[in-house]
């Protein structure tokens, strides 16, 4: 059952943000990719007061760097469309269970900087 209410336009959409998003990443990546964007949506705080579909949470100004690129605007993917369908429906992985953002530094993250008990590291990104 769906977290938030979705059309096949926008699991088209959530799809080509995670691919433009996390690719390199692979699918653990894209997954927490989607995890961050529908927790916006569920959340109502912060910077995501308002945010209630999928278009608006995608293209909120500044959120995600990836709708800038051309890469972004290639057609859905089967393959991505499954992985936007599980995080749609409620499906989420740690550290990105209850993650508002992500940030993936230009280099390893210094040794100074602590882990909120709510994040992680996946490979080479911070979620918060």
């Amino acid at each position: 059952m769906a977290v938030v209410k979705t059309t096949e336009a926008d699991i088209a959409l959530l799809a080509r943000l995670l691919r433009a998003e996390a690719e390199g990443e692979g699918i653990q990546g894209m997954l927490l990719v989607g995890n961050v964007g529908i927790n916006r949506i569920r959340s109502n705080c912060s910077d995501f007061k308002g945010l209630r579909t999928i278009p608006n949470m995608i293209f909120q100004p500044h959120a995600f760097e990836a709708t800038t690129k051309g890469y972004f605007f290639q057609r859905a993917r089967e393959s991505e469309k499954r992985l936007a369908r599980r995080v749609v429906n409620g499906e989420r992985f740690w550290p990105a269970k209850f993650s508002l953002w992500y940030f993936r530094p230009q280099g390893d993250c210094p040794s100074t900087m602590v882990q909120p008990a709510a994040g992680g590291e996946i490979q080479t990104s911070l979620f918060l």
